[in-house]
């Protein structure tokens, strides 16, 4: 969620006043939501961000999210990079597949660019959320391209194997980006629905069938049953496999309304066989030797993962229903959207993985991610004297991290 660099105030002309020192560029890669979509009116040119309608939820979009942004490339700048020298970021349409080719031939050009800009010197990569997933295929698919021009991989956050809880209510009833007052002059939960269902990055953050879970992750539906005059409830379960027969069923009415036509938007299973191509991409990825990787995912906050429709007292009659239904979850360990199993099950020889108990967006201005990225840049020597040489750990809150 990072964004490109041209959001953050700080990414401007700032000067320290101080001789610039020795350091490797950093490309910044932002998650879903760091990159704002425009749209520009044909008669007049205006362009307006098609996320927002009034001011208000405006306002708290920017500060639930791109204020986020911030605290992290200030830091950078307050260690002496400088924008289009050394200090670069990455924004594309988070809608798209992680794996499209104009994505891959942005991120290739980008690098290039700050490999150049920098005296040939090669990039560190720090990418967040799905960001991670981009950054995994365009490894996978251009593995000599990312083994001229990186030198090290920070991930923060990022779904590996998938967001469960999140994704598969995504595709079934929506995402609210803000909540309380502005969530009524916010594009609502069901408009988001709307949009996800086409979106091949959603699909490529469905849980991996193939990945051996502690417990699958399931969808569950409390349904009416009938019989003989006298109505029951009994309890389906759906797991990553079986969960595809269920969106179909449930999404196959769903139409959007536009200018008094009606589309239809089922399930799309053309998206699906794509995500499922990205899917193998992204299990194939292998770590490019010289390519130092290291992992912040995060941990001690609920995080969805069953997701379940209906109860025992009302339920289901008709799998539509579901689309109009609230969701109930039970949760596991991780950062509120990511679980922690997912994010650090990257499949990499790691050079530090850890843990920092702090929510998915909360993250980017945590006080030890600070300290963690600083040390792995090598800016900042004065880390505590309590580290420990580890290859997983997890950091207690407000100190740092023992690694």
């Amino acid at each position: 969620m990072f964004g490109d660099c041209s959001f953050c105030p700080c990414f401007g002309n700032r000067n320290c006043g101080q001789t610039e020192p020795d350091l490797d560029p950093v490309l910044l890669v932002s998650g879903m939501g760091g990159s704002v979509l425009h749209a520009k009116r044909k008669k007049s040119g205006l362009e307006t961000r098609v996320w927002v309608r009034i001011l208000l939820a405006d306002l708290e979009f920017k500060r639930k999210v791109w204020s986020l942004y911030n605290p992290k490339t200030e830091m950078l700048v307050k260690c002496g990079y400088k924008k289009g020298t050394t200090l670069f970021g990455y924004g594309y349409d988070f809608r798209q597949s992680n794996r499209i080719d104009k994505l891959m031939e942005g991120l290739k050009v980008k690098l290039e660019t700050a490999y150049k800009a920098s005296g040939n010197r090669k990039v560190t990569l720090i990418t967040h959320s799905m960001g991670g997933l981009l950054v995994m295929c365009f490894m996978s698919l251009h593995k000599d391209v990312f083994s001229k021009f990186v030198n090290k991989w920070i991930t923060i956050a990022s779904p590996f194997q998938g967001a469960p809880g999140c994704i598969n209510d995504s595709l079934l009833t929506g995402l609210q980006f803000v909540e309380g007052i502005a969530s009524f002059f916010f594009v609502s939960r069901w408009t988001m629905h709307q949009l996800l269902v086409e979106c091949p990055s959603i699909y490529e953050m469905l849980a991996n069938p193939d990945f051996k879970w502690k417990k699958q992750p399931q969808i569950k539906v409390w349904r009416k049953q009938s019989n003989d005059g006298e109505s029951s409830a009994k309890l389906e379960t759906y797991g990553p496999v079986e969960s595809i027969s269920l969106f179909k069923e449930a999404l196959r009415n769903n139409e959007l309304d536009y200018n008094g036509n009606s589309i239809a938007l089922p399930f799309n299973f053309a998206i699906l066989d794509w995500a499922a191509g990205t899917r193998q991409i992204i299990n194939n990825a292998q770590l490019p030797d010289g390519v130092s990787y290291y992992n912040i995912y995060g941990t001690s906050y609920d995080t969805p993962f069953d997701v379940s429709y209906g109860s025992e007292t009302s339920p289901i009659e008709d799998l539509s229903e579901i689309c109009h239904t609230m969701p109930k979850y039970s949760f596991v360990d991780g950062d509120g959207t990511v679980p922690a199993e997912s994010a650090k099950a990257d499949g990499f020889p790691a050079v530090e993985r850890v843990g920092v108990p702090a929510e998915h967006r909360e993250l980017l201005r945590d006080k030890t991610v600070f300290e963690l990225i600083k040390k792995w840049l090598g800016v900042d020597q004065k880390m505590s004297k309590h580290s420990k040489s580890s290859r997983v750990a997890d950091a207690p809150p407000n100190h740092h991290a023992c690694v």
